[in-house]
C-alpha cells in the first residue's frame, strides 16, 4: 500500500484506532530509505538528510512504545553501504555515536533494550565503543527490543549460517538429514527474535535490499511514499492499522472456497 504523509493531528486518532483494531504486530521491521533524496530536494548535502533521519528514529521508537510493539528492527547501515564515499560513511558513523550518546539514558529509562546485529568488527573504535555502551546499559530491559542492523547483509548472514552447519556436520555433531528450517534459523543472527510481522519501506521504493531474506518469508509488506526524515509515529500507526485490516493466511485459506 502507498500513502501520502499524514498530518500530526491524526496521530492520536490513529493510535486509538490501532489499540481497538485487533492484534498489534509483535515485530515491525523498517527499511529506512530516502535520506539522500530528502536532502537533494532541499539542495542540501546528503549528511543533512541522514541527520534529519535521526529524528525519525526517535519518533518511531516512541511510536512503537505507545503502540505496544515488542520488537522494532531498523535497517540502519548495510554491508553495501561501505562502498559509499568515505566522507559519507564517516558522517554516518559519527551520527551513530551521536544518536547513542544522546538517547541512551532515555532508552534505558523507558525500558528499551538495544541490540546491534551485523558485522560490527568493521566499525571504527568510536562506533564500536558506542554500540557496546548502549547494549550494556539496556541489556536487562524488556518493554521494547530495538534491533539496529548495522554492517548487515542477509546473504552474508545466510552464508555464515551455512558454514556453521557445515562445520557441525564435519565435526559429527549434526547429521545431514537433521538439517531443517529450525536448524538454519538457529544459526542466523536473529535466532532469538521472532520473524517480522510487518515490514515497512519508506520513500516509495519497492525492494527488499538484502534485508532479512529468510525471515521475511511471510511478512506483510507496507510501502510508504514518505521519505524517511519525514516519517513519524503517525506514519507508523497508519502502517499498523493497515496491517490489522489484512488476513494473514501463511499459504492456507481462511474458509472453504476462499
Amino acid at each position: 500500500m502507498t500513502r501520502a504523509s499524514l498530518p500530526a493531528a491524526a496521530g492520536a486518532e490513529l493510535l486509538e484506532q490501532l489499540r481497538t483494531g485487533g492484534a498489534v504486530p509483535r515485530h515491525v521491521a523498517i527499511i529506512m530509505d530516502g535520506n539522500g533524496r530528502w536532502a537533494r530536494e532541499r539542495l542540501l548535502p546528503r549528511p543533512f538528510g541522514h541527520r534529519s533521519g535521526m529524528k525519525a528514529v526517535r519518533e518511531v521508537v516512541h511510536g512503537a512504545l505507545a503502540a505496544g510493539v515488542e520488537h522494532l528492527s531498523l535497517f540502519a547501515f548495510s554491508q553495501e553501504n561501505w562502498q559509499r564515499p568515505v566522507t559519507e560513511v564517516s558522517a554516518l558513523m559519527a551520527l551513530l555515536e551521536e544518536y547513542i550518546a544522546r538517547e541512551v539514558d532515555e532508552l534505558a529509562e523507558r525500558g528499551v533494550r538495544v541490540r546491534v546485529l551485523g558485522e560490527t568488527d568493521r566499525l571504527g573504535p568510536g562506533a564500536r565503543q558506542a554500540v557496546e555502551l548502549v547494549q550494556a546499559r539496556t541489556a536487562h530491559n524488556t518493554t521494547l527490543v530495538l534491533n539496529l542492523f548495522i554492517s548487515y547483509g542477509s546473504r552474508r548472514e545466510r552464508t555464515m549460517a551455512m558454514r556453521a552447519l557445515a562445520r557441525d556436520v564435519a565435526a559429527g555433531t549434526l547429521a545431514p538429514e537433521a538439517i531443517d528450517e529450525d536448524a538454519i534459523a538457529a544459526r542466523l543472527l536473529t535466532h532469538d527474535i521472532p520473524d517480522p510481522d510487518l515490514l515497512i519501506r519508506t520513500s516509495g521504493e519497492q525492494r527488499i535490499s538484502n534485508f532479512l531474506l529468510w525471515q521475511l518469508a511471510y511478512t506483510e509488506l507496507y510501502i510508504s511514499q514518505v521519505l524517511w526524515p519525514d516519517f513519524g509515529r503517525e506514519e507508523l500507526y497508519a502502517a499498523i492499522v493497515d496491517y490489522q485490516r489484512r488476513e494473514r493466511r501463511f499459504g492456507k485459506v481462511s474458509s472453504p472456497g476462499a
